[in-house]
């Protein structure tokens, strides 16, 4: 799964910071994620996972610290660089975040348009086969999102952030509001495909769930910095107040009676 050892790390973060003003969100940050890992990461309110994830993607621009993504610096990249780049990767935001005027057929072909130079009918056929791999019905193709349930959003969002074949995908929140039976079938959907695809995914999540079912690592922020990093299995020995509560509380049992049952 890790392919050659000289590009095992498929994202590296070191020393990153990020403020909002006076307010430090992240604080010396470092972070390596490993290419074909599943990485949950998990932290607090307030604790900026998605902003990591915009920052790790180009939508944000810290205050200091470097990103490298394939060995390429996001950071001060020559904007046909940063196209080349970005077509590498995939990114679903908080409920599927689809264009709301647009089709499914419409918001999964957006990323072809915007960085491909494919065919109208290839652009249909492929969306038409994106859409299918995510477990939506043919029919989905023509509705728009207000027209689908909050799983079936989840899934054209999805769709979109594979439009491309990428290498990554970057996931914020996936599961959030999600009955139980719907977020493990999409847990279900993610393992799948990473494992299908060959994909890195870079998980935000608050769910416990996902973590013990499909996460290969779990990367804790806290106080400004990644605070721990490992297996869930691995949080017994962090010795936190948060990942105390949050990793041995009533719904980590439960969440670990599953997985265990599973």
């Amino acid at each position: 799964m890790m392919g050659n050892p000289a590009d095992a790390h498929i994202i590296r973060v070191q020393g990153l910071m990020t403020r909002f003003g006076t307010h430090t969100v992240h604080d010396g940050l470092d972070l390596d994620v490993r290419r074909g890992e599943i990485i949950g990461v998990v932290g607090g309110s307030g604790t900026g996972k998605s902003v990591l994830l915009r920052a790790i993607v180009g939508l944000l621009k810290p205050a200091a610290g470097q990103i490298e993504v394939f060995g390429e610096s996001v950071r001060d990249t020559p904007e046909a660089a940063y196209r080349r780049l970005r077509r590498r990767w995939g990114v679903m935001f908080q409920d599927g975040a689809l264009f709301s005027s647009l089709t499914v057929q419409q918001n999964v072909e957006a990323p072809m348009r915007e960085q491909s130079q494919l065919a109208p009918e290839l652009r249909e056929t492929l969306a038409g086969i994106k859409v299918r791999m995510v477990g939506l019905p043919e029919t989905a193709l023509a509705k728009y999102p207000a027209e689908l349930s909050g799983g079936m959003r989840r899934r054209a969002g999805f769709a979109r952030a594979i439009a491309l074949d990428p290498e990554i995908v970057f996931l914020d929140e996936p599961t959030a509001g999600l009955d139980p039976i719907g977020a493990a079938a999409f847990d279900i959907l993610i393992k799948q495909l990473q494992a299908a695809l060959g994909l890195t995914v870079f998980l935000v999540t608050h769910d416990l769930d996902s973590l013990y079912a499909i996460c290969d690592r779990v990367a804790v922020l806290a106080d400004g910095r990644v605070l721990a990093v490992g297996s869930v299995a691995d949080m017994d020995a962090v010795d936190h107040p948060w990942v105390q509560e949050y990793f041995h509380g009533p719904r980590a049992r439960a969440a670990q009676a599953t997985a265990g049952g599973s």
